[in-house]
């Protein structure tokens, strides 16, 4: 007698349906790599979106096309945007290459390569202004395609980088997933205006700072370790013009709020301030460049990254207070 072959559950086939694994026939997309390229440098679709000239809903489904295809996920949300599972980053790697053989299409036989795209960048205020714009324009000369965009904040490196290339902070960052490059040091010096030390003299030793006020960061919204710390030369000093804005210091001083702790490459441009006590308190601070390392290998961040490098070499005696 023959024992009938039990019928399989009904669902099974569903479940064999929707399983998450890729599909051994389909490969990944060039179009949808380069899609996962775009979201990967920005960290959001919607920077991805703008920069390939398609909407936010094509993004979303290009990325799902392609972990369905990987069988895996690519992107894993984070605050403020998306980061690069160890899937993504792999395939990551080909998205590059693909851009690269695209390029190579572009036409050009000979000479420099053209270069293009956005490059953003976030950095204190002071090197917003007297290193990265002359960096920025420095690259426009040479490569006119590329658009730079400069966002000036005084803040820790973010542990999530959605929606900047390149971030530049004072002291050295701890950073997962990103490279953190040292780009030079610089000087704080104490500084009064002409008239304000013809009013109340110019001090001779540390211990008479304890009767000027200090013009300085706001306390209790400053984030960066390094420059909270930069006071502790005069801990007695009151606080006189505060503000979150470096350029706010430098013009309070200038109109004899106080003494100014000031970035000697911004305060030696004004002839009307004098730097006070220059051998006890000359505080030296490092700047700092973080990013994705999938960033740097964009040759456009790369060429402003050079520039970056290039603009703090040639100004290293103003940073450190020694060109005036």
């Amino acid at each position: 007698m023959q024992i009938p072959t039990p019928a399989m559950p009904r669902c099974a086939g569903h479940i064999c349906k929707n399983a998450d694994v890729s599909d051994p026939t389909r490969r990944p997309s060039a179009d949808d790599l380069l899609v996962l390229l775009a979201v990967g440098r920005s960290g959001r679709f919607i920077s991805a979106a703008e920069e390939l000239g398609i909407n936010h809903t094509t993004i979303s489904r290009r990325i799902a096309a392609l972990e369905q295809a990987l069988g895996g996920r690519v992107l894993t949300r984070v605050t403020g945007g998306w980061e690069l599972t160890d899937l993504g980053r792999t395939a990551l790697a080909a998205a590059e290459a693909v851009e690269s053989a695209v390029r190579s299409l572009g036409g050009d036989t000979g000479g420099e390569r053209t270069l293009e795209g956005v490059v953003r960048i976030s950095a204190t205020d002071g090197f917003s202004a007297y290193i990265a714009a002359p960096a920025a324009a420095r690259v426009r000369r040479r490569h006119p395609r590329i658009a730079v965009e400069i966002v000036a904040a005084t803040r820790r490196a973010s542990t999530q980088r959605s929606g900047v290339d390149l971030e530049v902070v004072v002291g050295e960052p701890k950073v997962l997933r990103a490279r953190a490059m040292r780009l030079g040091d610089y000087c704080l010096g104490l500084y009064g205006s002409r008239d304000y030390l013809a009013a109340h003299g110019i001090p001779s030793a540390v211990d008479e700072l304890a009767t000027h006020p200090l013009v300085y960061f706001v306390e209790s919204m400053l984030q960066v370790d390094d420059l909270d710390l930069a006071t502790n030369f005069a801990p007695m000093m009151r606080e006189s013009v505060s503000s979150t804005n470096v350029f706010v210091h430098v013009e309070a001083t200038r109109a004899a709020a106080g003494l100014g702790l000031l970035p000697c490459f911004m305060a030696d441009r004004h002839a009307d301030l004098v730097r006070v006590l220059p051998d006890e308190v000359a505080v030296r601070l490092t700047y700092w460049l973080v990013a994705r390392g999938e960033t740097l290998r964009r040759p456009e961040v790369a060429t402003v990254v050079d520039a970056i490098q290039a603009t703090v070499h040639e100004q290293r005696d103003a940073l450190l207070g020694s060109s005036r």
